[in-house]
């Protein structure tokens, strides 16, 4: 069975990424305190820091750490709705409807 055909449910899972956070947070503390405190670095290397002392502690306190942020092409689909607005109106005029034939006002201005 491979990884990829395990089922966590998602209680575990949340309980696993919780635990992870935790444990990273803990890690990062430590080597944090290691930093402040020389005796737990120099605890870290068995009793003395080397002149050369390329550690994770001697990176963060001189400030080596690059964080790298992935460049990753996000696929966007493109999507073109055009909306044309439609402008419609009525007018209800009952005088036109109660006159008889050839009586009405005239339909153009210019027809009178």
């Amino acid at each position: 069975m491979s990884f990829r055909q395990i089922k966590i449910n998602r209680r575990t899972r949340e309980r696993i990424f919780v635990v992870w956070a935790v444990l990273s947070l803990a890690v990062w503390l430590f080597m944090a305190a290691a930093e402040i405190y020389s005796p737990l670095h120099a605890w870290l290397h068995g009793g003395a820091v080397p002149d050369d002392d390329d550690c994770a502690v001697a990176a963060i306190t001189h400030g080596k750490i690059e964080t790298v942020s992935p460049d990753i092409a996000v696929p966007v689909p493109i999507t073109w709705i055009e909306v044309t607005p439609q402008i419609e109106s009525s007018v209800f005029s009952t005088a036109i409807a109660l006159l008889p034939n050839g009586r009405a006002p005239p339909v153009l201005p210019a027809v009178s």
